[in-house]
């Protein structure tokens, strides 16, 4: 009986080393071997960046506090011929409804962030589509246009938020580039972290009225600029249909 049962241990062990070093193979050939063996249950993604040929990337800014520096950030943005995306809470929308207005009659696009920025993975489904029909609403009062894409406060999401949001006609945005802006970096520092991260599909976060923010986008833009890098909103980088995303959250084109 002893002999079996080291036998069975084995077994197992052997077994786990097969698995593993299988799991490890498919990865290096480019299928997605964590979503194969790791993610059984086949968890829904959100979209951190995209795979595109052309040198294009997307910048965005979240707007829940303080508006100050915002028609600045367009303003630096208009300077040089760039649209982004901003994703608007609710009671931002509702503190600021010109700024709503001027961001919108000035050609940026607007998504959601939420109408309270809670974390969204504590929500039943039903608060989570309270959360977002009240967002939905509020932004298409102001604008008369219906948004089309989600930022999940704190980047925090599940299963249940995305399908909510498909239910919506949303698409779940994630980011692949962190500025860090909020952390209260210098202009220098905010700039060197981004261009040195951002490549062609990436989506660049920052916050509209983050200490530093106008002094380092000048830099970060003048610098795409200088590489002919194209800066797009986030509507105009990602794939609507037709499209798969990958365990680490790039949306590819099929």
């Amino acid at each position: 009986m002893k002999v079996l049962f080291l036998k069975r241990t084995t077994l197992i062990f052997v077994l786990g080393v097969v698995l593993f070093l299988s799991a490890f193979s498919l990865n290096f050939l480019g299928v997605e071997a964590g979503m194969v063996y790791l993610n059984a249950t086949n968890r829904k993604l959100p979209i951190y960046s995209v795979q595109t040929d052309e040198n294009k990337l997307a910048i965005s800014f979240d707007a829940a506090w303080g508006a100050d520096k915002t028609t600045e950030i367009m303003n630096i943005c208009d300077e040089y011929n760039v649209k982004a995306t901003f994703f608007l809470v609710g009671f931002w929308v509702e503190k600021y409804p010109e700024k709503v207005k001027e961001i919108y009659n000035r050609g940026f696009e607007i998504g959601l962030h939420s109408n309270t920025h809670p974390d969204m993975t504590k929500l039943s489904k039903k608060q989570i589509r309270e959360e977002l029909e009240t967002n939905i609403n509020l932004i298409n009062d102001i604008t008369n246009c219906k948004p089309k894409l989600f930022r999940p406060p704190y980047g925090y999401y599940n299963d249940a938020l995305i399908e909510v949001c498909n239910s919506l006609g949303l698409s779940t945005i994630e980011w692949s580039v962190d500025s860090l802006d909020w952390k209260g970096l210098s202009a220098s520092e905010l700039a060197g972290r981004v261009v040195g991260k951002a490549k062609a599909g990436s989506i660049i976060l920052f916050h509209n009225n983050s200490d530093h923010i106008t002094t380092g986008l000048r830099l970060v833009l003048e610098h795409f600029k200088n590489s002919k890098t194209a800066i797009v909103p986030i509507g105009d980088l990602i794939y609507y249909d037709n499209f798969t995303i990958n365990h680490e959250g790039t949306q590819i084109k099929k």
